[in-house]
């Protein structure tokens, strides 16, 4: 039987609209969100042009998931700096600007450093979050009680700077967090001055919800060491740790997930069973056996970095800075003000007079400027 050409163009018709018919009914129900969307697999070096073309036309898709940004994304393309990714997005929803209010910060200090430093810290970025700043300290002090009230943590440990005396105030740290109803703990030592504008700035870009550990490693490699807490001793973990002598913060859900080897003095015997220090040791507890991954942030500092070699035009950009100790007194950041060396050796209150020109004991109306 023939089909004449009237004939075959009806039926091609009837067949392009029966297509037509079946893409408008599938189409609301596919952007509603009926289904999940597929997901959208990361090129690597090795994928070919046509991949990376075709993930660039899909993410142009007019589905609302494409409209979301996620903060640590964003963050890290403003900061080249900031590496890793927690692999965890979280509620996107609920990520929203911190206030001070929402963190723990914990400064570790000793008696002897009572009036050197913490003096100096309470008298500059301390006295900008009074309410969130606890100092954890070995021994009573009531004038430096006077002072701070409250906020001085009494922990009996041991002033020796040793590994148990360490670990023991950093298990008090913990637990007064876990008790705490704070999104962030974040711990500092006593020669570290805190930019709280870039620390909220930086815990912003993620939802307090998420699996967070940042902070700045000490090493330029993973430490490894045998895993006794999980396993037999027989096989090895490697991780990275934040060096506690240029801060680190934790997400409240991360600190609570290391509940099992950390809380009631737990992190003091898992400290014990593998021999490591206490920044060691959370590394080993996040990252060992709670595989979440650290993300490594250069605006951390500790006085064991050449302070001296840092940008000087981003200097109030970092969040945290420190100086040299008694065998390097001119490892300090350089920047000019208002105060000479002599009269401000750390630096500490020439960038705290950058950062906050209307303390009363700053001078007024004077040029501070980077050198």
């Amino acid at each position: 039987m023939k089909i004449s050409s009237v004939g075959l163009t009806k039926l091609c018709f009837l067949l392009s609209v029966s297509v037509c018919i079946i893409v408008f009914l599938l189409g609301p129900w596919r952007q509603h969100g009926l289904s999940n969307p597929q997901p959208v697999l990361a090129c690597n070096v090795t994928c070919s042009r046509s991949h990376r073309e075709a993930r660039l036309e899909i993410t142009r898709l007019p589905h609302p998931l494409h409209n979301q940004t996620n903060p640590s994304q964003e963050w890290r393309r403003d900061h080249t700096k900031f590496l890793g990714d927690t692999g965890q997005r979280g509620d996107l929803h609920s990520s929203k600007r911190l206030e001070l209010k929402d963190l723990f910060i914990a400064v570790k200090t000793t008696k002897k450093y009572h009036r050197s430093r913490v003096g100096l810290l309470l008298q500059t970025w301390i006295s900008q979050a009074k309410e969130q700043t606890f100092i954890f300290t070995d021994s009573e002090d009531q004038e430096l009680r006077q002072k701070a009230e409250s906020q001085i943590v009494n922990t009996n440990c041991s002033a020796v700077h040793t590994r148990q005396a360490l670990c023991c105030k950093m298990s008090v740290e913990y637990d007064k967090f876990v008790l705490s109803s704070k999104k962030w703990f974040c711990h500092l030592d006593d020669d570290n001055y805190l930019n709280l504008r870039a620390l909220l700035d930086l815990l912003s870009a993620f939802p307090h919800n998420t699996d967070v550990y940042v902070g700045r490693p000490s090493l330029d490699h993973p430490v490894e060491t045998l895993d006794k807490v999980k396993g037999d001793g027989s096989t090895s973990l490697k991780f990275w740790f934040a060096t506690g002598g240029a801060g680190f913060c934790i997400s409240r859900g991360l600190a609570l997930k290391m509940s099992p080897w950390a809380s009631m003095g737990n992190f003091i015997n898992t400290a014990e069973k593998v021999r490591l220090p206490d920044d060691c040791t959370i590394g080993y507890i996040i990252e060992g056996l709670l595989e979440v991954k650290m993300q490594h942030s250069n605006l951390f500092h500790s006085h064991l970095e050449n302070l001296q070699g840092l940008p000087q035009n981003s200097l109030l950009q970092q969040v945290t800075l420190s100086y040299g100790g008694p065998e390097n007194r001119r490892n300090v950041v350089r920047i000019a003000g208002a105060f000479s060396l002599e009269q401000d050796p750390t630096r500490f209150k020439t960038i705290h007079c950058l950062l906050y020109p209307e303390t009363s004991w700053c001078p007024q109306k004077k040029s501070l400027s980077l050198i």
